[in-house]
């Protein structure tokens, strides 16, 4: 079970507070409240990692002016 996933079980269905949770688990609480946002928002698919990889790159040369 993931991090994620057992800090949301603390808090939804054991009843700890989130700073309580943010102890147990060596976080800190804005992470805590972070995680418990994004799975009241998107549910179980929201615990999932997700890529931290950019969607653009504004810096990048346009593929008209790159020479092959």
């Amino acid at each position: 079970m993931s991090r994620e996933r057992l800090i949301v079980t603390a808090v939804a269905i054991q009843g700890l507070s989130q700073a309580e949770a943010a102890r147990a688990y060596g976080l800190s609480e804005s992470r805590v409240s972070r995680i418990m946002t994004r799975w009241r928002r998107e549910g179980e698919a929201g615990l999932e990692p997700r890529s931290r990889r950019p969607k653009t790159t504004p810096t990048a040369i346009p593929a008209a002016r790159r020479s092959s």
